[in-house]
């Protein structure tokens, strides 16, 4: 803080090319955030906006690495908060001096109304340490693969899981959700082989072998909507990646045939069958940072905006905050349905949670290799 002073104080001595007050104020009603879809949505936004009287502007994308080489690049000067799956706070953003730490006395107690096992002092929102708090935790949720279980049984998918993938017989029966690193996964997991360890030459050998055939395998690849359409009309009877996030607003129009799958078992940890992400939501660390991230943040903590985040415009999922009552009480029973509230714990359970491939890079080449054989 003493050397942040001294810095301070000698731009400021240098005259009219700084005004340290000035550039701080001039974002009082601006906050810019990074992130998954969903707090992009105008639901969650405008009310925020007639609160505060700001401009927020919002962008989506659909993976964590992008996001995060996006500041890398220089858009930490332009981004507020940063909403990323897990491992990548603690293990990257943090480390990188991309995220800076959250007031502990301000955010900790909004722990207490969490869902147990988001509780104080919960692993992904803290940092290696356990001294900083780095970020607050809200969506989360299993996400393998979905399928019509009026063509494939729920029984038989949970059992056979991702060795359905595998089946010579539901070749152009399938399809792709566009999401690289969740794909990575997923390709790695059908090959048999854990995606979050360091990989060897033979197990690379497989990994590419996987990718080419199930590439060539899908009848389409495309977005959450393309995927929906496509099992509701009857194109393609299931699809990796995808999970409560992808299916929900199609249960949600009337399709509960359409589920989510998490796999009995599997190559990952512990001999588990699926993968569970969970979002953290830091503060970027902006040298000019608008106040209003910190009031964002508070924000979308409260019962009704939390449920407005977990059915935000374009995909729906459970909260951390259906741990209060308030909260849970909100929610009616399809939308409950279209979360697989029946069954999310027992999903979460046999599932690994998100984190990161090692060599990432390496694999994210070969499978982009193995999808342009498609043509």
């Amino acid at each position: 803080m003493q050397g942040m002073g001294a810095g301070l104080g000698a731009l400021a001595a240098a005259g009219p090319l700084f005004n340290a007050n000035k550039a701080f104020a001039a974002r009082e009603k601006e906050l810019n955030i990074l992130c998954w879809e969903g707090y992009n949505s105008a639901q969650v936004l405008d009310p925020f906006r007639s609160q505060t009287g700001a401009t927020v502007k919002a962008e989506s994308l659909t993976n964590d690495p992008t996001m995060i080489n996006r500041l890398r690049a220089g858009e930490i000067n332009t981004w507020d908060l940063i909403n990323v799956n897990n491992p990548w706070a603690r293990k990257v953003m943090l480390p990188e001096k991309l995220i800076k730490p959250l007031p502990k006395a301000e955010f900790e107690p909004f722990f207490a109304k969490m869902m147990p096992e988001f509780k104080w002092p919960y692993k992904w929102a803290m940092s290696e340490d356990g001294s900083e708090l780095i970020g607050m935790a809200q969506r989360f949720g299993p996400y393998s693969f979905v399928v019509n279980t009026d063509k494939v049984s729920r029984k038989t998918a949970e059992d056979t899981g991702w060795d359905l993938f595998n089946d010579p017989a539901l070749a152009g029966k399938y399809g792709i959700l566009e999401s690289d690193d969740w794909n990575v996964f997923n390709i790695f997991i059908i090959a048999g082989i854990d995606p979050f360890k360091v990989h060897t030459p033979d197990e690379f050998a497989k990994f590419e072998e996987t990718a080419k055939r199930v590439f060539k395998g899908a009848k389409l690849i495309g977005d959450i909507a393309s995927m929906n359409q496509a099992l509701i009309s009857g194109e393609i009877d299931l699809h990796m990646t995808g999970g409560t996030y992808s299916v929900s607003p199609a249960r949600a129009d009337g399709h509960p045939n359409l589920r989510g799958i998490t796999p009995l078992r599997g190559p990952l940890p512990g001999g588990k069958g699926g993968i569970a992400w969970i979002e953290i939501t830091s503060t970027v660390n902006n040298p000019n940072l608008s106040p209003l991230a910190l009031d964002f943040l508070k924000y979308v903590q409260g019962p009704e905006v939390a449920h407005t985040v977990a059915f935000a415009e374009g995909t729906f999922n459970p909260v951390a905050q259906m741990g209060n009552k308030a909260c849970f009480d909100l929610f009616t029973k399809d939308e409950l349905d279209a979360i697989q509230w029946d069954s999310l714990q027992e999903e979460m359970d046999r599932s690994a949670e998100y984190d990161i491939v090692p060599d990432y890079d390496k694999a994210l080449d070969l499978m982009n290799a193995a999808k342009r054989l498609r043509g």
